[in-house]
């Protein structure tokens, strides 16, 4: 009998050292996924999409219209852009005076994290509500013991008890409006769709495509997450690209472009999709072919090309 209690309590602590542990590992990648997602800037276009000065001018004499838009289209012969707008023109920001990269907009501020959510922190977003999961989750079902003997008197009678009430169904709600968003999130990653892409799909210079940017889930979760998978459930930046540009399918070839650099063009199982010819981060144009990883070097050297962080210009990805 002195052994069983021994190994009874031996357990019980045991127990609670695991439970200790737990919570606090939730705690902190919690908190600091929260961090990086609200003190995280959105990126700004790098300067290539700026106009240049001659270019302003000659937007400002031209009338609106197609003269315009030749003047745009000139400015971005050379850009990786591939959507237009609903009437079929070059996406152009008023405000900026650039041409818009494909997939952003001017910020919305996100009431949830107090934040422009996009490109440069939607992993740390989208880990925010994992953790955040996680440890309500955790805290429900550490709990739950403590709420039945609450409704079956087996607790003191004490003002602690209805704390413990309190504590349950906080948990338990926070746990169901996470889930339902965090798999609401999970749906966006595997097609490779933004918010906004969901009720606007993005427009294509010969038709409006809703799966214009999906690559196939693998390459869709290693976009936002990245090559390396000890970085995955880490709140650092480890998604590829630089936020300007994206690798798509497109059953048509935009005639405005150039003829494809060699390796770009892919079969799916169905038919030929032929890439876009314009040219793609390196980092960017290994997502379209089938080899299984990515040099690191890519990676490294697109870090040189990522814009100066500014609340300007954001991937739609609000929630």
């Amino acid at each position: 009998f002195v052994w069983l209690s021994w190994g009874f309590f031996w357990l019980a602590g045991w127990l609670i050292v695991v439970c200790l542990v737990a919570y606090h590992i939730f705690f902190m990648l919690f908190v600091w996924s929260y961090w990086k997602t609200i003190f995280t800037l959105p990126m700004n276009p790098s300067k290539e999409f700026h106009l240049s000065y001659s270019d302003k001018e000659s937007l400002e004499r031209e009338p609106r219209g197609e003269s315009q838009q030749e003047v745009l289209r000139r400015a971005a012969k050379d850009l990786p852009i591939y959507t237009r707008t609903m009437s079929g023109a070059i996406r152009y920001c008023d405000r900026c005076h650039l041409v818009k990269p494909d997939r952003c907009h001017h910020c919305s501020v996100c009431d949830k994290v107090n934040n422009c959510v996009g490109f440069s922190n939607y992993k740390f977003f989208l880990l925010f509500l994992a953790y955040s999961l996680l440890y309500c989750l955790f805290i429900a079902a550490t709990d739950l013991q403590y709420f039945i003997k609450f409704w079956t008197n087996g607790l003191p009678d004490t003002q602690a008890k209805f704390h413990i009430m309190f504590l349950f169904f906080a948990a338990a709600m926070f746990s169901v409006s996470l889930s339902s968003l965090f798999g609401y999130h999970c749906w966006l990653v595997s097609k490779n769709k933004s918010t906004l892409e969901v009720f606007r799909a993005p427009i294509f210079r010969h038709r409006t495509d809703k799966n214009g940017f999906s690559l196939g889930f693998s390459k869709n979760l290693r976009q936002v997450f990245g090559d390396e998978k000890k970085y995955w459930l880490l709140p650092v930046f480890s998604s590829l690209g630089d936020g300007c540009s994206f690798p798509t399918c497109l059953v048509n070839q935009d005639p405005e472009q150039a003829s494809t650099p060699g390796g770009l063009n892919a079969t799916s199982k169905s038919e030929n999709h032929l890439f876009p010819a314009k040219p793609l981060r390196d980092s960017q144009s290994h997502l379209l072919t089938d080899a299984p990883s990515w040099p690191e070097t890519a990676a490294k050297a697109d870090k040189g090309k990522v814009g100066m962080s500014n609340p300007a210009l954001t991937m739609e990805n609000e929630t």
